[in-house]
C-alpha cells in the first residue's frame, strides 16, 4: 500500500498542473501524446520482447489503452467544463468501478468492498459538493468516461498479472502498457488535435515534461504495481484519496477557496472506510498479513 500513498502525493500536484497552465492553453490531445511519448521511451529500453506470453502482452497493451489512453484523453477534455475541484469531486465515483469490474471478472460479489468503496465515495462527496458550472453534465460525462477506463485499466492490469504468473520483472513489460496508451493517444491527435495550440512557454514544455516522465511514466508504473498487492476494496479506496489530497494542493498552492472543515470531515470518513475494508475484508486482511 506504500506504493499507492507515494503515488497519491505525485498525483496531488497533476490535477492542479493542468487546471491552472494547461487546460484551455495547450491541445489536449498534444498533452496526452506528449505525456504518453516520453513514458514510452523510458520503458523501451527495459522492454523484453520475446518470451512474453501473447496473452500477457496483450492484456497489459490493453490495460493502456483504458488507463492511459481513453483516461487521459476524456480528462483533459474535461478541464475544458469544469473547475479543478469539480474535476476531483466528478472522479469519486471511481471506487465504485474497480470494485464492480473487479467483481464481474472475477464471478464473484463482494459486499465489503462495495461498502467500503461506497463510504470513501460519500467522504469524497462530503468535500465538494456545491455550485457547479453550467457545463458540468458535459464534464461530467466525460470524467465518467474516464473513470470507468481508469478502474478497468488498473483492475484488468492487475488480473492479468495475477493470470501470467511469469518469471519476468513487471518493469521489463510495463512497456506494452504505454504502447497501447499510444494506439490512442496518436490517432486522436492526428484527428482532433490542433498543431495550433502546442506549448509556448518553457513552464508548459516544463510541465509536460514532468507529467509525462514522473506522474505517468513512475506513477502509472508504481501504482498499478501496488494495485497488485492489495485486494481490490483497498485499491478503490485509494482511489479517493486523490480527492482531498489534490484539493489540498489546490488551495495550499494556488490558494482556491476550499471548505477546510469539510474537507477534514470528508477526508476522515474515506479513512474510515479504508479501516472498514481492512478490518473486515478477508482478502484485505490476506494482503495486510503478506
Amino acid at each position: 500500500m506504500g506504493l499507492l500513498v507515494f503515488v497519491t502525493v505525485l498525483w496531488a500536484f497533476s490535477f492542479s498542473l493542468i487546471g491552472e497552465f494547461l487546460a484551455g492553453q495547450v491541445d489536449s490531445d498534444f498533452a496526452v501524446l506528449s505525456r504518453v511519448l516520453l513514458a514510452t521511451l523510458i520503458f523501451l529500453p527495459f522492454t523484453r520482447w520475446r518470451g512474453v506470453p501473447g496473452g500477457l502482452r496483450l492484456g497489459i497493451l490493453v490495460a493502456g489503452m483504458l488507463q492511459f489512453g481513453v483516461t487521459y484523453l476524456c480528462l483533459y477534455r474535461s478541464f475544458s467544463y469544469l473547475t479543478v475541484p469539480e474535476v476531483l469531486l466528478f472522479t469519486i465515483f471511481t471506487p465504485l468501478y474497480v470494485t464492480l469490474i473487479d467483481d464481474a471478472l472475477s464471478r464473484r460479489f463482494s459486499p465489503i468492498a462495495l461498502v467500503a468503496a461506497a463510504i470513501a465515495t460519500f467522504g469524497a462527496g462530503i468535500i465538494r459538493y456545491d455550485g457547479l458550472s453550467e457545463d458540468f453534465i458535459t464534464g461530467f460525462l466525460l470524467l465518467q468516461v474516464a473513470n470507468l477506463a481508469f478502474a478497468g485499466g488498473q483492475v484488468g492490469y492487475k488480473h492479468v498479472m495475477g493470470r501470467y504468473p511469469v518469471d519476468i520483472p513487471a518493469h521489463r513489460t510495463f512497456g506494452y502498457f504505454f504502447m497501447g496508451g499510444l494506439l490512442i493517444a496518436l490517432p486522436s491527435f492526428m484527428i482532433f488535435g490542433s498543431a495550433e495550440r502546442l506549448p509556448t512557454t518553457a513552464l508548459q514544455w516544463g510541465i509536460l515534461t514532468w507529467l509525462g516522465v514522473a506522474a505517468s511514466g513512475l506513477g502509472l508504473f508504481l501504482w498499478n504495481r501496488g494495485g497488485c498487492k492489495v485486494d481490490a476494496g483497498t485499491l478503490a479506496i485509494m482511489n479517493n484519496v486523490l480527492v482531498p489530497a489534490g484539493l489540498l494542493v489546490n488551495l495550499l498552492i494556488w490558494n482556491q477557496d476550499a471548505d477546510l472543515q469539510r474537507l477534514a470531515t470528508g477526508g476522515a470518513v474515506i479513512a474510515f472506510s479504508l479501516w472498514i475494508n481492512a478490518r473486515l475484508h478477508p482478502r484485505a486482511r490476506l494482503a495486510g498479513a503478506a
